[in-house]
């Protein structure tokens, strides 16, 4: 019998990603964020979900995609990571999709730079591609941070 997973799917610019279902903790609508000073830019702000501060990561930013709209509402995929919950802004959710192994391809060519680190691979849906997005590569801030950090200093 064929390995098969399920991901959960959301939308960021009429693409479609995917995490694994068993790294997502929950996937809710748009909450009231605090904004951080001197954060960087992908971090959007924290937010409150039940007593658990979660920081909220912009992943249109995170993967340098066109910003959102003004006034767009987003949706929050709450995934676990090493560091705790961190919500993924999206713009739009998807369903649950099982895949097969045999599917699953390395990243496009086109996907270039951090954001190709970001992705593992692709799989094959029977109307379009799913990016698989790495759940602790989108959440890891130091890089964003160093990056931000050496384009001032210099």
């Amino acid at each position: 019998m064929a390995q098969t997973s399920q991901f959960c799917t959301f939308y960021l610019d009429k693409l479609l990603f995917g995490v694994e279902l068993k790294g997502v903790q929950e996937v809710i609508r748009s909450l009231e964020m605090t904004r951080l000073p001197l954060a960087p830019a992908v971090v959007r702000g924290l937010m409150n979900l039940r007593g658990q501060i979660v920081t909220a990561v912009d992943l249109r930013r995170r993967l340098n995609l066109a910003a959102a709209a003004p006034g767009a509402i987003v949706m929050n995929v709450v995934v676990r990571s090493e560091d705790g919950a961190v919500s993924l802004l999206v713009d739009e959710i998807g369903d649950v999709v099982e895949v097969e192994e045999s599917s699953f391809e390395a990243p496009p060519e086109t996907l270039r730079g951090s954001v190709r680190t970001m992705i593992l691979g692709v799989h094959k849906l029977n109307d379009r591609l799913m990016h698989v997005l790495d759940i602790e590569k989108a959440c890891q801030m130091t890089d964003v941070a160093e990056a931000a950090s050496f384009g001032r200093s210099h």
